[in-house]
């Protein structure tokens, strides 16, 4: 059996696409603490956290499955995009749910003057990441997503592997593109 303690992500998913599940288990492991950090920004009515955990362990394991190296992207990125797709995918039928139950009334939302209090007013919070999703690059998706939670530039810069620049660049295109989305 394979030391697979030393060995890059990339490597890893290789190995564990030709069926070595030492390998897959090996990410499982690495990233399980990421999932769970993620799921626990997020609560479902009648569900528990471990719940989300669970839903984002799946992504992260189909982040697995579909990760290609040839994409450019690394697979940190990939795993979060996926990971966070899946927790999304779930919170938006718990949300429709509710609202087909009448437990979300719109009204009970005050309506501010961001794109995001608009949006909040009308929808509930994954339906609005879903549409970050829909009008967003992946990485801009990323940049945003770590800047809604709270995470400084340079914060984000390390965590993203890329410069400052970069990130700055992100952000304004993605303010652009959500303030024409937003106005349609």
């Amino acid at each position: 059996m394979q030391d697979h303690k030393n060995k890059r992500d990339e490597a890893l998913v290789a190995l564990a696409q030709i069926g070595d599940d030492a390998a897959a288990e090996e990410l499982l492991n690495r990233y399980k603490s990421a999932v769970r950090a993620r799921a626990r920004k997020f609560f479902l009515e009648g569900g528990e956290t471990e719940d989300l955990v669970q839903e984002g362990m799946i992504g992260l394991y189909a982040a697995i499955r579909g990760y290609r190296a040839d994409g450019g992207k690394s697979f940190k990125n990939f795993a979060y995009l996926c990971v966070t797709r899946r927790i999304y995918d779930v919170l938006r039928v718990a949300g429709r749910r509710r609202d087909c139950e009448g437990a979300f009334d719109p009204d009970s939302v005050a309506e501010g003057d961001t794109p995001e209090d608009f949006v909040l007013a009308g929808e509930s919070r994954a339906e609005f990441h879903l549409k970050l999703m829909r009008e967003l690059s992946d990485f801009e998706f990323r940049v945003v997503t770590l800047y809604l939670d709270g995470m400084s530039y340079a914060s984000i810069a390390e965590e993203t592997g890329k410069d400052m620049k970069s990130i700055d660049n992100a952000l304004a295109r993605s303010k652009k593109k959500l303030q024409r989305a937003f106005r349609a």
